[in-house]
């Protein structure tokens, strides 16, 4: 009984939907309430090193699984992996 997770309710911060999600095993995100960024993210869409103040305010988020799938097929889409080309072998002229 000891080793059982409670089970707690709560909203995805992306989808805005209703899951059931494990405390300690549920995906967070660090998010700045006064820009409703992901820490370290710019409006450009960058990343940088966060000032002190934004880490001081950031507060954790959860996030479904189906959010978390969907960002890593955004990334698979975005960012595919580099092609692979054979060695050419010279001929003997």
């Amino acid at each position: 009984m000891a080793d059982e997770q409670i089970t707690t309710i709560g909203r995805c911060y992306m989808c805005k939907r209703t899951f059931s999600f494990t405390p300690a095993s549920v995906m967070t995100v660090m998010m700045d309430p006064k820009t409703n960024l992901p820490l370290g993210m710019t409006l450009s869409g960058n990343f940088r090193e966060p000032t002190p103040e934004a880490t001081a305010r950031s507060v954790k988020e959860h996030v479904c699984s189906d959010c978390v799938n969907r960002v890593k097929q955004l990334k698979e889409l975005m960012d595919p992996p580099a092609l692979q080309f054979d060695t050419w072998q010279r001929g003997n002229s």
